[in-house]
């Protein structure tokens, strides 16, 4: 923020299970920047996630249902990428459940600080 003549309204940062970023998203939500997903399924790195399965099972949705459920719970903006119809649909129907609070803390267990895009820090422009 100190480059910008405009404060950000919106930050996309890779975000997924295995990468939470806690602090971009407390410096996101005290300074009233919007944080939207990047990667939220990791490129699908965690569709055989044996705590997401379990997660998934108890309320009949697919892995990546509970994790873009998980996404809005934690006020994240997510806007997932299919070319696939089914998958489009599938991905939309995330409102009729909530996970519990375990569950949510199951999933942010998962954190690893493992990017599957570049590091912002670290990366030539």
């Amino acid at each position: 923020m100190k480059d910008a003549e405009i404060k950000p309204m919106i930050n996309q940062i890779e975000f997924h299970p295995r990468l939470t970023q806690g602090k971009v998203r407390t410096f996101c939500k005290e300074n009233d920047i919007q944080v939207e997903a990047w990667s939220p399924l990791m490129v699908g790195k965690l569709l055989d996630n044996e705590i997401l399965k379990e997660i998934a099972h108890n309320h009949n949705k697919s892995i990546a249902q509970i994790i873009l459920r998980w996404d809005i719970q934690n006020g994240v903006v997510t806007i997932p990428k299919s070319t696939k119809v089914g998958r489009i649909i599938e991905n939309s129907q995330i409102f009729d459940f909530e996970l519990t609070n375990e569950e949510v803390e199951k999933i942010n267990s998962l954190n690893q600080d493992l990017r599957v895009g570049p590091d912002p820090d670290n990366f030539d422009f």
